[in-house]
């Protein structure tokens, strides 16, 4: 959503800290530094570093030393983070999740260039109230903030509503821990479905999806090989799964698959084709293009919350 609502809607030019899976894709303070230096070349105005936490589409949180590394990294380069933290309530595993502004405590001189942004769009299945917060102490950054709220009002009813839900210490407490009983439960079969497939899964601990391997099921070690793949799922398998690509990963094979919209029948459902796609062989044997797409009528399973832009690159 990073390229989106910021890059289609203001012109900001958004550079991707590039992270390996031979570490987990955990950001180093040397990815970290081989983007900043990419985008001087380029002539960009680095403004900032922006992080989810958890991480979309990693399912992962960070740690407290790694959120430490960031801000001395903003520091050091004299920019702002902004730590997107819209899947907190989700971590369903150890480690727990750490919020950037656990990590500054007692760094009140950084606290000024550490913003972080919510939604109850996830935590509490409440998209369609679009309501979200920013919590800064730049005064500057909450000017801003206020001006533009006003274009964006939240109503009387819906106000009303979520501080009588959010007042609410027992129902919190009773849903935030059934919801993420829930989340892993549904994590754990997608994990185990995807195993009988011979498909592993980046170790996650939250969030609403997983980042899947499926490179050793990939043609060639290509983005167009991953898209070929892609393709093939989408049309013979009828499964709309993301493509890392979609996700500015550049190791190809990586897919993000959503496991929290659909029922768990529905769910091995998915599993049960997969499974049988990959039996088949037809992922790496054979020309795609010399088979007929079959007609994926009403049954298409989405396991992605994005639609085809991603074939078209964007």
């Amino acid at each position: 959503r990073f390229d989106r609502d910021l890059k289609w809607r203001t012109g900001a030019e958004i550079v991707p800290v590039h992270c390996s899976s031979s570490n987990g894709f955990r950001i180093t303070r040397a990815a970290l530094e081989k983007a900043y230096q990419g985008a001087r070349k380029r002539n960009l105005s680095v403004k900032g570093v922006l992080v989810t936490n958890p991480s979309n589409p990693l399912g992962t949180t960070m740690s407290r030393n790694e959120l430490g590394a960031l801000v001395d990294f903003v520091v050091a380069k004299d920019v702002h983070l902004i730590s997107d933290e819209i899947y907190s309530g989700t971590t369903f595993d150890s480690p727990r999740f750490v919020s950037v502004t656990e990590a500054i405590e007692g760094r009140a001189h950084v606290s000024d260039r550490v913003h972080v942004v919510y939604s109850l769009s996830k935590d509490l299945g409440l998209p369609g109230f679009r309501v979200g917060a920013i919590y800064s102490n730049n005064e500057a950054v909450v000017a801003a903030a206020t001006k533009m709220s006003s274009f964006g009002l939240v109503s009387s009813q819906t106000q009303y509503l979520l501080s009588a839900l959010l007042s609410d210490e027992e129902f919190k407490g009773n849903y935030t821990g059934e919801n993420q009983k829930r989340i892993k439960q549904r994590h754990d079969r997608l994990v185990q479905g995807l195993g009988r497939s011979g498909i592993s899964c980046l170790k996650s601990n939250a969030g609403l999806f997983c980042w899947v391997d499926m490179r050793h099921l990939l043609r060639s070690n290509t983005l167009e090989g991953e898209m070929e793949l892609w393709r093939e799922i989408v049309y013979e398998v009828g499964l709309n799964i993301s493509p890392g690509s979609s996700c500015h990963c550049d190791e190809p094979g990586w897919f993000r698959v959503c496991f929290a919209n659909m029922s768990a029948e529905t769910l091995d459902v998915a599993m049960r084709r997969l499974q049988d796609f990959v039996a088949s062989g037809r992922a790496r044997d054979g020309d795609s293009r010399q088979r007929k797409k079959p007609i994926l009528g009403k049954w298409m399973l989405t396991l992605s919350s994005s639609d085809r832009r991603s074939e078209r690159g964007c």
